[in-house]
């Protein structure tokens, strides 16, 4: 009887590990993974942040683009006002500015013939 009870329970130590590393799967597809993309997008963002663009900061003061530096930010928040901050200050770009079409090295090939 007690070879019986014992016997039964083999694939019972197995379930505790695969629900654990089954937690751990849809923590990660649901959470972590997630918050990455949206830091990749933000930090994308903020790398394109040009002269002209009209943002929003952290704290939500809307101000337009004047200076970009390597991580400050030049806003003008009135007419004559700038203040600077640090680019993960910028929340989102309300506004993108015109910005110039770069020719590519195949159109001015075309061009020339």
């Amino acid at each position: 009887m007690l070879y019986a009870a014992q016997g039964g329970g083999g694939a019972g130590g197995l379930t505790p590990i695969l629900m654990i590393v089954l937690l751990f799967g849809v923590m990660y597809f649901m959470m972590i993974r997630p918050q990455q993309k949206r830091r990749r997008e933000a930090e994308a963002m903020q790398r394109a942040l040009a002269p002209g663009d009209e943002v929003v900061t952290i704290g939500g003061l809307y101000g337009t683009v004047t200076g970009v530096d390597d991580d400050t930010v030049l806003l003008e928040v009135a007419p004559g006002v700038q203040t600077r901050y640090a680019r993960p200050a910028i929340a989102r770009v309300v506004t993108q500015a015109e910005r110039p079409v770069e020719e590519t090295v195949e159109d001015a090939d075309a061009v020339k013939e």
